[in-house]
């Protein structure tokens, strides 16, 4: 039997409204929950210690696969594979095209799960491929494919149309959601994973529901652990002790130091100012309604730099689709009219991470200014949010390039 649904995860997806599209500007924050629903997680018992160390290194199972994958090699149209190249956009607004395209024979596999975006009008989704789950995986997840395998289950997430008002969603409901992505995991590792390395990466719901999946299946299973390349948890306030690097969420896997560490964990929110008092990410308190969450040990949400993970300030790689680019940088913005499928602006932005009023997140500064002719960046979503639509494209090219580097230590 698998281990219980943790707790703090499922107060987290409670929380979330409009997480997935930056298209989907959120009138006001939900309400947090209530720090009785974010109670320190549960761990799973010691009976699956045993099947997950078995699971991670078992032949593939004669037993049919019926996970209905977004995402997978081999699948039709397949939205996490093909045309990679982009339009580079430098500081004086010239273009050049970047070819790219997926690797043949990548080392690692990457399992993702997406954010909040589907417009189904029903509590949790069912598993139809919509175009709204294509162009996540277009826009969060293809360009990993040229440095690994990317796999993505369709999960019965709660939808928009749920989490616009928390209040009529049911823990049964949240539990279903989790309970696919459970199950997409366990379909892969008993199919496909045949014990490669894996890196996890999800966005806001996604994050949550994969912080929530590592926590029964991976971080108390040294067999299980001993895949784990790094886990790319972005919009999903992971939480560590003050000042720690391991414990909160994940006894066993640390914060990554360095882009040749792995087995570690890089997690951050991304805001241009200070987070409001009302922040839904880069904030304990309004995140989860417990600075302790029931521990006595006080927590803070966990930063790391994709860019620099030892610390410090570096510039960003974004990459943006290019149907994308007018949400993202206002109609009149150089390559809104690119030829290729994704349009890149290197180093018009940079990052650090910050802590300072009882919050952690990942500073966005334009360093150029009026020196750089590219737009500032435009996601028009309520200040409580900060940059959260745009935490994964505006540091994307960073983020392939860790798990590049990961990957590389890692064998």
């Amino acid at each position: 039997m698998r281990g219980p649904i943790a707790p703090l995860a499922l107060a987290m997806v409670l929380t979330l409204a409009g997480c997935g599209s930056a298209a989907q500007s959120p009138a006001q924050s939900p309400a947090p929950a209530s720090a009785s629903a974010s109670a320190s997680a549960s761990t799973a018992p010691a009976s699956t210690a045993s099947r997950t160390a078995s699971r991670s290194t078992a032949p593939a199972s004669s037993a049919p696969d019926d996970t209905v994958w977004l995402c997978k090699p081999g699948i039709a149209a397949n939205p996490c594979e093909g045309n990679l190249n982009a339009t580079v956009v430098d500081a004086q607004g010239v273009s050049t095209v970047q070819s790219a395209s997926p690797a043949a024979n990548p080392p690692v596999d990457c399992f993702f799960v997406y954010p909040t975006v589907s417009h189904q009008q029903t509590l949790n989704a069912d598993l139809t491929i919509d175009p709204e789950e294509t162009a996540v995986a277009i826009a969060q997840a293809a360009q990993f494919s040229r440095v690994c395998h990317v796999y993505a289950p369709m999960y019965p997430q709660l939808t928009l149309m749920a989490i616009s008002d928390p209040t009529n969603i049911s823990p049964q409901a949240a539990q279903v959601a989790l309970a696919g992505v459970e199950s997409g995991f366990r379909s892969y590792m008993a199919h496909y994973n045949g014990g490669r390395p894996i890196v996890f990466i999800g966005h806001s719901q996604g994050a949550t529901m994969l912080t929530s999946l590592i926590k029964a299946e991976v971080d108390n299973y040294p067999d299980t652990r001993k895949l784990l390349v790094s886990a790319l948890l972005m919009g999903g306030n992971v939480t560590v002790p003050v000042g720690e690097s391991v414990g909160g969420d994940f006894a066993n896997i640390p914060a990554c130091s360095s882009s040749s560490q792995t087995g570690c964990v890089v997690a951050y929110s991304s805001f241009e100012r200070t987070p409001p008092a009302n922040s839904l990410f880069g904030r304990v308190d309004t995140g989860f309604g417990s600075s302790t969450h029931n521990t006595g040990v006080p927590l803070q949400v966990l930063c790391v730099n994709p860019a620099a993970p030892g610390g410090g300030t570096a510039s960003l790689l974004t990459y943006v689709p290019t149907d994308r680019v007018a949400t993202f940088f206002g109609k009149g913005a150089p390559g809104v009219n690119a030829k290729t499928p994704f349009v890149s602006y290197p180093n018009e932005f940079s990052a650090h991470c910050v802590s300072s009023g009882g919050a952690t997140w990942l500073q966005i500064d334009r360093p150029g200014g009026t020196s750089d002719h590219r737009p500032d960046i435009s996601v028009a979503e309520a200040p409580a949010w900060g940059l959260h639509a745009a935490d994964i494209p505006i540091a994307l090219g960073n983020l392939v390039e860790l798990v590049r580097q990961e990957s590389a230590a890692f064998r």
